[in-house]
């Protein structure tokens, strides 16, 4: 998932999804958190428990939701098959790689070693410029998702701007064409004025003097 591409729809449903809470259909079992998500399905109700995965989801593709330190995780086995993860900071938690779904707030330790944090070279999300652990551009899905979004909104105004720019330039050269071709018009009639011959001339016979008849002899 990077910059400047289309993301899956179901992503931002992701994102947006609030996980952990009880499941109203299966308030009083003992599995009812709603900790996982499916792809397939988008419903509204994006977020399901353990019992609604067997019942409804059982052939769906579906990925659980974790929880490090109040913060929901996922792993990063369930996601690099489906989606482009390699911008994005990734941590060992209970032994398993994992990806944060959402920033978290920025503290001044930020889990950091004093080296990495003494060291001339420090790696920052580009986002929320939350201080990372290895070169990666994001510290979680959520920022990478809002650097899609803010590239490719950029992309848009910059082509919206390079059309207005060509239909500008299309316009001045169609006025260029018709105004030389007002201009050759107005050069024609006139020449075509000057062409016509002026009004003929009556040429006029002077009349012969008085006869005069021969003197008799």
């Amino acid at each position: 998932m990077k910059g400047g591409k289309s993301v899956p729809s179901w992503v931002e449903l992701l994102l947006s999804t609030q996980f952990f809470t009880t499941c109203s259909s299966h308030l009083i079992s003992a599995r009812n958190e709603c900790n996982f998500f499916c792809i397939d399905c988008q419903t509204p109700q994006a977020s399901f428990c353990y019992y609604c995965r067997l019942s409804h989801h059982s052939s769906h593709h579906v990925i659980q939701i974790r929880r490090s330190s109040y913060h929901d995780v996922v792993k990063v086995s369930e996601l690099e098959d489906i989606l482009d993860i390699s911008d994005v900071q990734t941590y060992v938690i209970n032994s398993s790689r994992v990806v944060y779904l959402t920033e978290r707030p920025q503290l001044r330790s930020c889990g950091v070693s004093n080296a990495k944090l003494s060291s001339s070279q420090t790696y920052k999300c580009e986002i929320c410029s939350r201080t990372l652990l290895d070169d990666f551009r994001f510290c979680s899905l959520g920022c990478n998702f809002t650097a899609i979004k803010r590239d490719n909104e950029k992309n848009v105004a910059q082509n919206g701007i390079a059309s207005n720019a060509k239909d500008v330039e299309i316009g001045t050269n169609n006025g260029s064409t018709n105004a030389g071709s007002a201009n050759e018009i107005s050069s024609d009639a006139n020449n075509y004025h000057n062409e016509i011959p002026s009004s003929t001339r009556v040429i006029r016979h002077r009349r012969k003097g008085i006869p005069r008849r021969a003197p008799f002899f």
